[in-house]
């Protein structure tokens, strides 16, 4: 049977039930339940691909969590997916039968591509159409906070404006026009301001092509700098973290949270931020210091703060960041992946790749 090794991830744990057979019956309910609201008939759906999949179907699936559980497992492995785990000569060494080192992204710099042509694995990457939806997501946040379009959905009646705060302005269309006709301060074009994300890893790059379109300039800062070509292509400087958080009018924090980014953005790195910068996380909200972040909102230091993953889920009532609801904090369900559509289509991608990588090889 084919026997494919995948880098330990909750994401990739939907693969066992559309290749694996012996996959667990609680398994199977979980991941359908996780499609459900948007694809009520997801076992049918892996049926179907499965019916396209000859050669890669069906597959034992199993898991590795480090390096060194990949490169004992690598040894009988047709495929091999992976996100940051390392595939170098020595791992690649072990493998007998391997056809395929498939990315589960497009960033390739964890994988020795020479010494894979060497030994005739093919390598192959994958533009996720989930980080495209958390980007947009991103993106959004970016726009929505420059805008206020949270704070001000709806806030159109003379009666609504006066309770906001706000004075409306006679009509006096023979000298001017009624624009903003109550007075709203505090809106922002993001057209010639600085964008600083950190991480500038596969969401943050597309987060920077798409905002770099609307005329953004783009800093970032990451543990690893990116070549020069990486660099000129994404239209992205290079600063240190604290430079940045003191350039930057808005800020997108992109990174994986371990124990090394945990509350990375603390007390002083908020200090340092532009009075009335934007600050968005749509990765995790530990890398942000709670007791931090309620302080720099309380002090008004920050223009506005968008979050996709809140601290706990569904949030908790007592949860500060629900007092902001409403005035400059968008606050999100964790859906910035989007559609289950787009996980079912990065799922179908994946398959495809390994089917074409392994039958390849075994015809050859």
């Amino acid at each position: 049977m084919t026997r494919i090794v995948f880098e330990e991830d909750h994401f990739l744990k939907i693969i066992p039930v559309v290749l694996d057979p012996a996959t667990t019956e609680p398994h199977r309910r979980a991941v359908a339940a996780f499609f459900a609201h948007d694809e009520p008939d997801f076992l049918g759906w892996c049926g179907r691909l499965q019916q396209r999949l000859g050669g890669l179907y069906p597959a034992e699936i199993v898991f590795a969590a480090d390096g060194a559980e990949l490169a004992e497992k690598i040894a009988d492995a047709d495929g091999v997916v992976v996100e940051s785990l390392r595939i170098d000569a020595a791992t690649l060494s072990r493998a007998r039968r391997l056809a395929i080192v498939q990315k589960f992204g497009t960033i390739a710099t964890n994988i020795d591509v020479a010494a894979c042509a060497a030994r005739g694995v093919a390598v192959a990457t994958l533009r996720r159409r989930v980080n495209i939806a958390v980007a947009e997501q991103a993106c959004a946040f970016l726009l929505a906070l420059a805008k206020r379009i949270g704070e001000l959905n709806g806030l159109v009646e003379e009666k609504a404006l006066r309770v906001a705060g706000y004075d409306i302005r006679p009509r006096q269309s023979r000298y001017a026009g009624y624009s903003n006709y109550a007075g709203i301060t505090g809106l922002k074009t993001v057209f010639g301001a600085t964008l600083g994300i950190i991480g500038l890893g596969e969401i943050g790059r597309e987060v920077a092509h798409r905002m770099h379109a609307f005329g953004m300039d783009i800093v970032y800062f990451q543990r690893t700098r990116l070549a020069g070509a990486a660099e000129a292509e994404l239209g992205a400087k290079y600063l240190p973290l604290d430079e940045l958080l003191g350039r930057a009018d808005y800020i997108l924090v992109q990174l994986p949270l371990n124990g090394m980014t945990r509350g990375l953005i603390g007390r002083d790195q908020l200090a340092r931020l532009k009075p009335g910068a934007v600050l968005v996380d749509v990765a995790r909200a530990e890398l942000i210091d709670r007791h931090a972040l309620i302080e720099a909102l309380a002090a008004g230091r920050l223009g506005g703060f968008g979050l996709d993953v809140l601290y706990s889920e569904p949030a908790d009532p007592s949860e500060p960041l629900l007092a902001y609801r409403g005035r400059n904090v968008i606050l999100m369900p964790h859906t910035a992946i989007g559609a289950r559509a787009n996980a079912l289509h990065d799922i179908e991608a994946l398959c495809d790749s390994l089917r074409r990588g392994i039958t390849g090889k075994r015809s050859a």
